[in-house]
């Protein structure tokens, strides 16, 4: 469960990433409102996944999740260009996620009450 809300945080974050950089310094309105709503909304997102996961390991694929949807949405959809140098940064990016989570994310936090580990006690 709390990876599932982890993994909703990180694509709001890319909604709001987007929206923000529509939003022209905050000059127009709608982009404005959704980007900083999303941006709160993926905030306390993040903040119940961290009940439960490492915090090294929950922000880093939250930022993660950002990062590389950010570079696919802007190369895909906002016509940024590719180029090889990016691609295999984004690939460091997707291995280093999942290497810390190879490394600690598959054991819950037993320091934190009323994560999951506290709820089974």
């Amino acid at each position: 469960m709390a990876w599932a809300v982890l993994i909703a945080a990180g694509l709001l974050e890319i909604v709001w990433s987007v929206a923000l950089d529509e939003a022209h310094g905050l000059t127009e309105l709608w982009p404005s409102v959704i980007g900083i709503g999303t941006a709160l909304l993926s905030l306390a997102l993040l903040s119940r996944a961290l009940r439960s996961l490492p915090m090294g390991t929950a922000y880093a694929a939250w930022v993660g999740i950002g990062a590389v949807g950010v570079a696919a949405v802007g190369t895909l959809v906002l016509g940024e260009p590719f180029t090889w140098t990016r691609a295999v940064c984004i690939g460091l990016i997707i291995a280093g996620v999942v290497g810390l989570n190879a490394e600690d994310g598959a054991s819950p936090r037993p320091d934190r009450a009323g994560g999951e580990a506290g709820r089974a006690a």
